[in-house]
């Protein structure tokens, strides 16, 4: 999966290296962010092929982030699989409405995540 990136978002470092680690294996590379400010400035100038997204971040949470990137022609296609701990039906449906693709909830199977990331990376 040459030249393929991933943009990786969390507050947590430990899961993002975690998630980095494991993308690296696949030969993904990764871009971090540990807040929405970052997340949204990195997505819009490293146009990265797919976005790991949390929702619970400092300065600006994900489902805005997802909205913003989502309703704008330029970055609307970039897949985006917001990663929370937010589990109720009504945090999963306003995930899909501000445009997630895949809503996986902590704590996660990373072979199932990356499986997934791997479909995207593929299509």
């Amino acid at each position: 999966m040459n030249n393929k990136r991933v943009l990786v978002v969390d507050d947590e470092p430990d899961i993002v290296e975690s998630i980095k680690f494991n993308l690296e294996l696949e030969d993904i590379d990764c871009i971090e962010a540990y807040d929405g400010d970052e997340a949204l400035s990195k997505a819009r100038t490293e146009h990265p092929d797919l976005i790991i997204l949390d929702i619970m971040l400092p300065k600006m949470n994900g489902y805005k982030i997802g909205r913003l990137l989502k309703f704008d022609e330029s970055y609307k296609d970039i897949p985006i699989i917001m990663l929370t701990a937010r589990s109720q039906q009504t945090d999963i449906e306003l995930g899909e409405e501000s445009g997630a693709d895949e809503y996986v909830t902590k704590p996660f199977d990373m072979e199932k995540l990356v499986n997934m990331i791997r479909k995207y990376l593929l299509d």
